[in-house]
């Protein structure tokens, strides 16, 4: 008899209860993603899974509440109609919330897409002091939940809760290093909040899914911006990009075969403060030249003479009756965007930029300048173009990435959202 092949050092079986792990993710996943909504048969022939499994791990995830059957269609093949599946409705729902210079925002999110309720509170948050900001950051997320747990009689089960910040942090439930534009550092955001939505410790909402029994996820706000926007373009097969979030500050993150690079740290994406001129401006991460001083919104309206606090569109009407220092503001950014645009695209190599943000609204503007500086300085420009486009989620992008990072959580441990024996 031949000896047994031992397990490779690391590895382990898969056991019984893994495996039924692993496909009630596989088929969730299929069913959440799927720009058609799938029948059990087409699940079957994608997954090469038995009809049979199918159905049950279909059935389980139906009683779970986390997918549910649309009218039986007839289908062109002979047999029975098949069921259409999609992502249950207002069952299971994640929170995503946002501190920003301008405005603070919290949204809630259902594993169908749907926004079950929303706030945001306007401001300038510009040096400002953590321990004043994240209560009031509270106080939206208590409205929120409130809005849609605390107000029905089926109340959605809350997944968790994610939060977007303007610069360096640490992921889960760790402190945000830096945030240059807020004037924050080293803070223990997530210890903040929970104190702010109740002092005495509790988890909020007494006996209610509402609670915050779970990690606070953290992330930079282009980073989970990105993952939204990567959700929205699943659907046209665009899975690699290089995104671009402008609002006073400017982030960024990489998009690889579907998933946000985050580096070592988690912070990877920090483009704004790449170098355009070492002998430029200051900025408010202490060193000179960066980007967002010639392509920020501040640094936009900056240059061509306006209010900083004024919209955006005050610059925009501006350069289209051909007040010039409104029309070089925009050529000055565009170039700046470009050559750090064609440094990361050199580095990295992909043939899709996605701007969003504050650049979605002025792509008109911008993305002429941008695509001259890239035909000149992609090295592989003449044989792959690189192609500069809007980004399809305009409204609270990185809080819509938040809430969907959270529930990506549910779609990998479907199990824990299963009725206990």
């Amino acid at each position: 008899m031949a000896p047994r092949s031992p397990v490779p050092r690391g590895g382990s079986a898969i056991r019984q209860a893994n495996l039924r792990e692993h496909n009630l993710s596989l088929v969730l996943r299929l069913i959440v993603e799927a720009a058609a909504a799938p029948s059990r048969a087409d699940i079957a022939a994608t997954t090469g899974l038995t009809r049979a499994t199918v159905s049950s791990l279909v059935d389980a995830l139906i009683e779970a509440g986390l997918v549910t059957e649309l009218p039986p269609v007839m289908s062109q093949r002979a047999g029975r109609p098949a069921v259409p599946l999609v992502p249950a409705a207002g069952t299971v729902a994640a929170v995503g919330m946002e501190v920003n210079v301008d405005y603070l925002g919290v949204r809630m999110v259902d594993l169908s897409g749907a926004v079950l309720a929303q706030e945001i509170c306007d401001g300038d948050f510009r040096g400002s002091d953590p321990a004043r900001v994240v209560p009031a950051l509270a106080g939206l997320y208590r409205a929120v939940v409130d809005t849609v747990i605390g107000a029905t009689d089926r109340p959605a089960r809350l997944a968790g809760t994610g939060l977007a910040l303007p610069g360096l942090v640490d992921r889960t439930a760790g402190p945000v290093r830096l945030a240059p534009n807020l004037g924050w550092r080293a803070v223990d955001v997530a210890g903040l909040f929970r104190a702010a939505v109740d002092p005495a410790g509790r988890p909020y909402g007494p006996a209610t899914p509402g609670r915050l029994d779970r990690p606070i996820l953290l992330d930079n706000e282009a980073t989970l911006a990105a993952r939204a926007e990567c959700d929205a373009l699943r659907g046209l097969g665009v899975r690699t990009f290089l995104y671009l979030s402008g609002e006073v500050g400017v982030g960024g993150a990489l998009v690889l075969d579907g998933a946000v690079f985050g580096g070592r740290h988690g912070w990877s994406g920090e483009i704004g403060h790449t170098v355009i001129d070492p002998d430029g401006p200051q900025c408010r991460c202490g060193a000179t030249g960066c980007l967002e001083q010639y392509a920020g919104k501040d640094a936009l309206m900056r240059a061509a003479g306006l209010d900083l606090s004024l919209p955006i569109d005050h610059l925009q009407r501006a350069a289209a009756a051909g007040d010039p220092a409104a029309v070089t503001s925009f050529a000055v950014a565009a170039r700046a965007l470009g050559t750090a645009i064609a440094n990361a695209v050199n580095l990295v190599d992909v043939e899709t930029v996605v701007l969003g943000g504050l650049y979605a609204t002025l792509a008109g503007e911008l993305v002429p300048g941008i695509e001259r500086v890239l035909d000149q300085r992609v090295l592989a420009a003449p044989w792959s173009a690189i192609r500069v486009r809007s980004a399809v989620v305009r409204e609270a992008a990185a809080m819509t990435g938040a809430a969907s990072a959270v529930l990506t959580q549910v779609i990998d441990h479907p199990s824990e959202w299963m009725p206990r024996p």
